[in-house]
């Protein structure tokens, strides 16, 4: 099962790259646990400083965009 963790304070750009992370995984056939962390110190220990983050396994794939399924889902696949 892959973790997909979004990191940001819950605006509108966060909540986009949730919906498209979500879709990513659903349209893949994975199982996946989806967390969002708008605790601003957690997101500094990712090292992340602009968000929305992609974090999957505890990996940041991204920050600062809002990535389209179909990027999540070639992330997702290699």
């Amino acid at each position: 099962m892959k973790k997909i963790q979004i990191l940001g304070t819950g605006c509108p750009k966060c909540q986009a790259l949730a919906q498209n992370a979500a879709a990513a995984v659903q349209e893949l056939g994975l199982g996946y646990e989806l967390e969002k962390v708008t605790d601003i110190n957690e997101i500094i220990k990712f090292g992340v400083m602009i968000t929305p983050a992609l974090v999957i396994d505890g990996e940041v794939k991204t920050a600062g965009k809002v990535l389209k399924t179909e990027k999540i889902k070639e992330i997702l696949a290699s």
